[in-house]
């Protein structure tokens, strides 16, 4: 499992190729086209950069997106969890995660075959589908509870990752997310 995600947005990362290039070996981008027009194109870009430094592209709820461009998986909204067990049986060598806005939804995502749940919003975050934060103190019990991996998404910066570290959540913190 990558050590980091790094989520990409449109209107908050718009050169989201030149994020890539800074990324760790080891690390994974998320790839969240958004219906964009040129989606395939940008994915393309991205899996160029991803293959030269080490890197992982999972593509956002795109299942055929990333089997066309052979991508190393997928990230999946709460909403599509339950297509996990089926989307790793047909493609054995993916990483699927899946959004998770709550223990329960953590704990389903796990049941459907996940690999990693993406606990969200952990710190205050201008993405306009953050929810209100949970803070490390409810993340902590959250990812112990959850039975699967889990990843830490918004409002991660080096600040904020310090303080996951500080209370025993990560090991390795990163741009986005980090592993816990």
């Amino acid at each position: 499992m990558p050590h980091l995600l790094f989520f990409t947005d449109p209107a908050r990362t718009p050169d989201a190729c030149a994020i890539a290039e800074t990324l760790p070996r080891g690390a994974a981008i998320v790839f969240r086209a958004f219906g964009a027009a040129d989606a395939e194109a940008q994915a393309l870009r991205l899996k160029a950069i991803a293959r030269r430094r080490g890197l992982k592209l999972l593509i956002g709820a795109d299942a055929q997106l990333a089997a066309r461009i052979r991508a190393d998986g997928v990230h999946l909204p709460e909403r599509l969890a339950a297509n996990s067990r089926r989307l790793k049986a047909a493609h054995l060598r993916w990483i699927v995660t899946c959004a998770a806005h709550s223990l329960q939804a953590a704990r389903r995502a796990g049941a459907f075959g996940a690999d990693a749940a993406v606990v969200s919003a952990v710190f205050a975050s201008r993405s306009p589908s953050a929810g209100a934060p949970i803070g490390p103190l409810r993340l902590a019990p959250l990812v112990r509870a959850a039975g699967l991996p889990a990843y830490a998404l918004g409002g991660i910066n080096n600040k904020t990752a310090r303080r996951l570290k500080d209370a025993g959540l990560v090991g390795l913190a990163g741009v986005e997310g980090l592993r816990t």
